[in-house]
């Protein structure tokens, strides 16, 4: 009796934990150093701009600058916004990461902006590759966490999911709707605000606000409509998204970031190696350094 109670909570002991090693937040045990700052602060270095109508890298009116150290999307040299929709492109693509940013949105939108661009923004993430993106192409095939602000009268929950040429899964079932709002609050205002996404190859997206889950899906893969002036061959219907580009986005309406951050949770996996990390959920063998 005795040796079975001993073993019952030896079993009891590993039970627990294991599922307090389960419920550790992705990213557990990284170093500040960890963290790759895609934004430096300084300058738009490391990032590509693609505004409609454009073409790639050129930076129409300087709508993407970096004043007071921070990224800010701005108009002044826009008469018209003419659906000129744009993105900044960071120069790598990515996989399994978690994205951090801090953005608010701040003064008037631009003239001619469409009435539901007010005050909205977003990351595009599992995006296709700046160099594919033509001309007049409105938006990169990808997926939209998209970034709202209250406009005083309405709620208007932020990090919902859109999806330009895209579908995702929820709970096992292909969602096909354009966008999927989140249980986030409303944040009026020109507060600044903390999102989160948490990317897991073609597996489990996770957003989050402020520290708190507000929405989950997976099996991201191109489909549907919401995007114009693509390249066909770009968009194969049905192709699953495990990794690709990530954008900031200019939808007419001025917004800051002062902080774009980045842990990769693709690397070493050999213990052994210098830069072994225990987060990494996938192995890159070339990148392991010996001891």
């Amino acid at each position: 009796m005795a040796m079975r109670a001993a073993t019952t909570l030896l079993f009891s002991v590993f039970l627990q934990a294991s599922v307090a090693r389960a419920q550790e937040p992705v990213g557990t045990g990284a170093r500040p150093e960890d963290w790759i700052q895609l934004f430096n602060g300084r300058d738009l270095s490391g990032f590509v701009p693609k505004i409609r109508g454009y073409a790639v890298g050129e930076n129409f009116g300087r709508t993407f600058r970096v004043e007071e150290g921070a990224i800010k999307v701005s108009y002044e040299a826009y008469p018209e916004f003419a659906d000129r929709f744009g993105h900044l492109f960071y120069e790598k693509a990515f996989s399994h990461y978690l994205l951090r940013a801090e953005y608010r949105f701040v003064g008037e939108q631009a003239k001619g902006g469409p009435d539901w661009a007010l005050r909205n923004s977003g990351l595009m993430i599992h995006g296709q590759p700046v160099s594919t993106m033509q001309k007049d192409q409105d938006f990169p095939i990808s997926i939209e966490v998209q970034l709202l602000g209250g406009n005083g009268k309405d709620p208007r929950p932020t990090a919902n999911l859109c999806t330009p040429g895209t579908h995702v899964e929820m709970k096992g079932k292909l969602v096909t709707d354009h966008c999927i709002p989140s249980t986030s609050k409303t944040f009026p205002g020109d507060q600044w605000v903390k999102v989160e996404v948490e990317v897991h190859g073609e597996g489990l997206i996770v957003h989050r606000i402020n520290g708190e889950e507000v929405l989950r899906y997976e099996k991201s893969q191109i489909g549907g409509g919401v995007v114009s002036g693509f390249d066909p061959a770009v968009k194969q219907d049905g192709k699953i998204l495990s990794e690709g580009s990530i954008s900031l986005q200019s939808e007419s309406h001025p917004v800051e970031f002062r902080k774009v951050e980045l842990l990769n949770l693709v690397g070493c996996m050999d213990k052994k190696a210098l830069n072994y990390r225990p987060y990494f959920e996938k192995a890159d063998p070339a990148a392991c350094r010996p001891r």
